[in-house]
C-alpha cells in the first residue's frame, strides 16, 4: 500500500502550531468538560447504541468501515459514521472543529504528532480497564500519556529499520551493519557492488530529518528533554547524532540532491541507491515499483537499525484513537475503540490495508509472522521511544532538520547546529502554561 501521506500529514505550518496552542487554551469549552473527563466511568459489555461520528485521515482508515462489520452486526442499534479527510488537511480541520465545539465523537491521531491534543479540555481520558496497556508496544502507549493520564489508544504501528538490496550485499560479501562504525563501510561495499549510492536518504531537511537525528541522539545515549521538562539539545550526544547523519553525505554514500521521499523506491529498485532507512509499508510496494512479482523476495532484506553507544533505538509512529471531551456518545465511542484494539481486528486491518498492529500479540498471526521481511520491524518496535509529548516538538524537529542540512553539505558544524536548535527550542518553550 502507498503511505507517503504518513509524512505529508505531519507537514504542519506555524499556523497549525498556533491553532494547536489555541486548542490547548480551551477551544471554547468550559471547565465542566475537564471535570467530567477526569471521572471517566468504566465501559461495560452492554451493546453500543446511538450514533458515533468518527473522523480519520485518508489512508489506513479507508477500509475501517469494512473491518468493523462484525462489530456493527453485533450492535444493531449503533450507527457508525466515518468522515475521511485528506491527510494534508486533517489536523487543521480537526482542530478548527474542536475549537468551534463541532468535533466528532472519535478522532484519529498520530502518536508522533498528537501532543497538542493531549489535554482534558480536548480529549477524555481512556477509561480504566478498557484495554490492557501492556498489550501494546510500550512507546506507542506512552505517546498518549501526559501527567499519568492516558488520552489515546494505539491503533496501527510503524517504525524505521534498514531496508537494503540483499543481492548487492551478497555480491559484495557483506552482512547488514549492527553498529554505527559499520554503516559507512557497508554502504561503500554496496556501491562497489554496483549501486550508485549506498544509501538513499530523504533530503527534505524538514521535520522528518529532524526526527531521524532525534533517533540517532537516543542511540548515542542522549535525550531531548530533561526529567524536569527542559530542552536538552545542545549536548555532546546531539552533536554526535548530527555528525553521524552528516557522515552519510560527506563520505559520498548518500547524495544531498536526492532522492526525495517519493523518489526513494524507484531509486532503490533501479540500483541508484541500495538502502533505505524507512518504514515497513515499502515492503508491500516494491514489487509494483519493479513491475515484477517476486522481485522483493529475491532482492531485498531488512535489519534493525545499527546501534550507537546506547543501542539500537528507533521511534514509534502510526495511528491512535481518542474520544473528544464533548462527545455526546462516549460510551459507544469507547466500545468501538475497544473493538478496534482487539488482536483479531488488528489482523483484519492488516489484511485489508497492510496496517501493522499496535497490539504486539497480533504479530504472531500467520498473516504477519509469515512475512520474514517484517521481522526487523517487529524487533525494532520492541526498542522504540516516543517523541516528546509537548506541543512545540514539531517546530523544534523541523528546525533541527534545517540545521542538519548545512552540516550535511559541509557548510556548518554539528556543534553550531546543536546550539542553534537549543536556542530556538528554548525560545519556544514546551507549550505548557
Amino acid at each position: 500500500m502507498s503511505h507517503p501521506s504518513r509524512r505529508g500529514v505531519l507537514r504542519l505550518t506555524a499556523g497549525t502550531a498556533l491553532l494547536g496552542s489555541f486548542a490547548l487554551a480551551g477551544c471554547g469549552r468550559g471547565s465542566d468538560n475537564a471535570a467530567t473527563a477526569a471521572t471517566a466511568k468504566p465501559v461495560d459489555d452492554s451493546p453500543a447504541k446511538g450514533t458515533v461520528n468518527v473522523w480519520a485521515a485518508q489512508g489506513d482508515a479507508n477500509v475501517l468501515d469494512r473491518v468493523i462489520k462484525p462489530f456493527k452486526a453485533a450492535n444493531p442499534k449503533l450507527t457508525v459514521k466515518f468522515t475521511l479527510i485528506p491527510n494534508a488537511e486533517y489536523y487543521t480541520k480537526l482542530q478548527s472543529a474542536i475549537a468551534a465545539g463541532k468535533g466528532p465523537d472519535v478522532a484519529q491521531f498520530f502518536p508522533e504528532s498528537q501532543a497538542q491534543f493531549l489535554d482534558p479540555s480536548i480529549l477524555r481520558p481512556v477509561p480504566d480497564g478498557l484495554v490492557d496497556p501492556s498489550a501494546f508496544f510500550t512507546s506507542l502507549w506512552d505517546a498518549g500519556v501526559v501527567k499519568n493520564v492516558t488520552y489515546t489508544v494505539p491503533w496501527y504501528a510503524y517504525t524505521y529499520a534498514l531496508v537494503y538490496r540483499s543481492d548487492l550485499a551478497k555480491k559484495a560479501g557483506v552482512k547488514a551493519p549492527t553498529t554505527w562504525d559499520e554503516m559507512v563501510p557497508f554502504f561503500k561495499a554496496l556501491q562497489r557492488a554496483g549501486a550508485g549510492h549506498g544509501l538513499g536518504a530523504d533530503i527534505g531537511w524538514d521535520i522528518f530529518n529532524g526526527q531521524d537525528v532525534a533517533m540517532y541522539a537516543w542511540q548515542a545515549g542522549g535525550s531531548l528533554l530533561s526529567s524536569g521538562g527542559k530542552w536538552t539539545l545542545d549536548t555532546p550526544t546531539m552533536v554526535d547524532a548530527i555528525k553521524y547523519n552528516a557522515s552519510f553525505f560527506t563520505s559520498g554514500i548518500a547524495d544531498t540532491s536526492g532522492p526525495t521521499f517519493l523518489d526513494a523506491q524507484p531509486y532503490f529498485v533501479s540500483g541508484k541507491t541500495a538502502c533505505m532507512i524507512t518504514g515497513p509499508w515499502v515492503i508491500g510496494q516494491l514489487d509494483a515499483v519493479a513491475k515484477k512479482n517476486g522481485w522483493t523476495a529475491s532482492h531485498v532484506a531488512t535489519a534493525p537499525l545499527p546501534a550507537g553507544s546506547s543501542g539500537s533505538v528507533s521511534f514509534s509512529a502510526g495511528g491512535s484513537w481518542g474520544v473528544l471531551a464533548d462527545s455526546g456518545n462516549a460510551d459507544a465511542a469507547w466500545k468501538l475503540i475497544r473493538y478496534i484494539s482487539k488482536p483479531s481486528t488488528q489482523v483484519a486491518q492488516y489484511k485489508a490495508y497492510s496496517s501493522l498492529p499496535a497490539v504486539a500479540s497480533a504479530w504472531a498471526n500467520p498473516a504477519i509472522a509469515g512475512q520474514p521481511l517484517l521481522d526487523a520491524f517487529l524487533t525494532q518496535l520492541k526498542n522504540t521511544r516516543a517523541f516528546p509529548q509537548v506541543s512545540t516538538w514539531q517546530q523544534v524537529a523541523t528546525r533541527l532538520g534545517k540545521e542538519m542540512e548545512a552540516v550535511a553539505k559541509g557548510k556548518g558544524t554539528a556543534a553550531k547546529a546543536a546550539a542553534n536548535v537549543q536556542a530556538y527550542a528554548e525560545s519556544l518553550g514546551t507549550g505548557k502554561g
